[in-house]
């Protein structure tokens, strides 16, 4: 195996086991995978040219892709029948480009791969496997082909969350299909690789903006909520990950049961959902995210329902307490089907002791996206004007168990009392806890929501831009970034394609960044590691 798309990447590149856990046969399938798709991603190309596009194949090239992503699917029966449907698929589109008149005799050996019969032999194929292309190619055009290739992944993360709340837009698949294609395609220059990567980010923004629809159309735009960090006596659910459909589904299924809905990670924002919020026994959040959570699982008094990624593999002593759902499976571990009857998680945390008594923890606010900030823009802009915000600052991105990550709980609590932090994802449990007051009645800590929420961030960017008539890059705000997997390097390049400069990242860069790909980075964006939070708060404020 070899791995480099995370930011825990051992040494540049896990080769022996995955730092996430994940086992070099699961990891050289998911190679394999990716191959498949890229020869399917051929035949879907040709496709549109000849009025062939099938809604179908791009719903399925997403689910294959977003399986891909770190800390997804660990099971590696799973990931081979992905790849023997893909190439099933591959091979019905070949016949209908075919009869329409479309190119089928490609030359890259992903557009006629057929896989082995058993999974064993399928993980000797993937040894095989070079996800750029030519292995002989230049480094610098080898590391652009996978940053194209890593931000799809987190454009097709985005775009399958979307689907399921019935948004959708067939440009999205079709630049998947393009930019899969494109990474297995020799002769592509740096300009046009650093087009390609660009136009990813486009597309990112337009998949977020499909799952913002998705996620405000079904349960309305957040407010501004408490969330308790506590307990409450009885049975519990905890659930996991990003996705609000299953969240929505386990609060219908466990209603009149007795058992308390417990969020965690990347879940906590939904508080703030008033559709959710309808429901009584939809109670707060347990935990934080990556630093505590494989001991938060093992201590929760109940069963635990993981929807997507970011998750750790669940450790042997408790991982009957685990259910997973959608795309996320580990050996193992009970996984929900398809007909999503969350019934044997219910069973199982009904068998449980739950929590023995109320305890408080105190609470924290969600619910900043971007109606709720815009709904008091007016406010926020005279009190720019007055000098009483100096400066504002997105802290925000993923967590990880990296060492170093300290470095943004450091950076918050010395932000100055005259400066407003706007937070988003997973990196925010750091430090989502601290009480920084506020400003004029308007916090100083913000939390706008999920990773995905960028697209709030971006829209609170550019409304407070407007409003004092300017560039983003003008306004009296920074960027400092946590990243540690894919859909962080989609909203990077989303970042990017907005022409957003002078980011903060870390806890350290990408292992697929050669140093000339860095060099036109620094160049174009003014991108720059992260150092110190002293160093760095003196450089922006002065």
């Amino acid at each position: 195996m070899f791995c480099n798309q995370c930011e825990q990447s051992a040494q540049g590149g896990c080769s022996t086991i995955g730092v996430c856990g994940k086992q070099p046969e699961v990891s050289d399938l998911q190679d394999l995978l990716v191959q498949a798709l890229q020869g399917l991603s051929l035949y879907a190309v040709e496709g549109r040219k000849v009025g062939v596009a099938d809604p179908d194949v791009g719903h399925f090239t997403c689910q294959g892709v977003f399986s891909t992503l770190t800390n997804v699917n660990f099971d590696p029966e799973r990931v081979a029948g992905l790849i023997r449907k893909t190439v099933e698929v591959r091979d019905q589109l070949k016949e209908k480009v075919r009869a329409a008149g479309g190119k089928v005799d490609f030359e890259q050996a992903a557009a006629n791969f057929t896989p082995a019969a058993t999974t064993a032999e399928m993980i000797r194929q993937a040894g095989e496997v070079v996800l750029t292309g030519n292995p002989d190619e230049n480094e610098d055009i080898k590391s652009l082909k996978q940053t194209l290739l890593f931000g799809v992944k987190g454009v097709a993360a985005y775009a399958d969350h979307a689907l399921i709340l019935g948004q959708e837009d067939d440009a999205v698949y079709a630049f998947i299909h393009e930019a899969l294609a494109a990474s297995i395609t020799d002769g592509l220059s740096a300009d046009d690789c650093v087009g390609m990567a660009l136009k990813c980010g486009e597309v990112n923004l337009r998949a977020m903006e499909l799952l913002d629809a998705g996620n405000t159309g079904t349960y309305g735009h957040p407010v501004p909520t408490p969330v308790p960090l506590g307990a409450k006596q009885g049975k519990a659910i905890l659930v996991s990950g990003h996705d609000l459909r299953d969240l929505e589904l386990v609060l219908q299924q466990t209603a009149g049961k007795g058992i308390n809905v417990y969020t965690h990670g990347e879940m906590l924002p939904t508080h703030g959902y008033p559709a959710l919020k309808e429901h009584s026994h939809f109670y707060g959040h347990y935990g934080t995210a990556w630093q505590n959570q494989t001991k938060e699982f093992a201590e929760f008094p109940g069963g635990i329902v993981m929807t997507t990624n970011c998750i750790q593999k669940p450790m042997e002593s408790y991982q009957d307490n685990i259910f997973t759902s959608g795309l996320v499976a580990w050996p193992g571990v009970t996984h929900i089907g398809a007909d999503k009857d969350f019934s044997p998680a219910i069973e199982r945390a009904l068998a449980m002791e739950g929590f023995p008594a109320d305890t408080d923890k105190g609470s924290v606010m969600v619910g900043f996206a971007r109606n709720a900030v815009l709904s008091v823009a007016d406010k926020v802009v005279e009190a720019v004007k007055n000098k009483d915000i100096r400066h504002f600052f997105l802290v925000g991105g993923c967590d990880g168990a990296k060492p170093g990550r300290d470095y943004y709980t450091r950076f918050v609590e010395q932000v100055p009392s005259d400066c407003m932090v706007l937070t988003l994802a997973c990196g925010k449990f750091r430090f989502f806890d601290k009480n920084l007051g506020d400003i004029g009645g308007i916090p100083r800590l913000l939390d706008i929501g999920q990773c995905n929420d960028a697209y709030s961030a971006v829209q609170i960017a550019v409304a407070l831009a407007n409003a004092f008539d300017c560039e983003v890059n003008d306004l009296p705000l920074s960027f400092v970034l946590s990243w540690y997997e894919q859909k962080a390097v989609a909203i990077l390049l989303t970042l990017f394609h907005l022409g957003i400069k002078g980011i903060k990242l870390g806890p350290s860069l990408p292992a697929f960044i050669t140093p000339n790909v860095l060099d036109v980075l620094v160049k174009n964006f003014e991108i720059k590691p992260i150092s110190t939070p002293e160093e760095d708060l003196q450089e922006i404020l002065g």
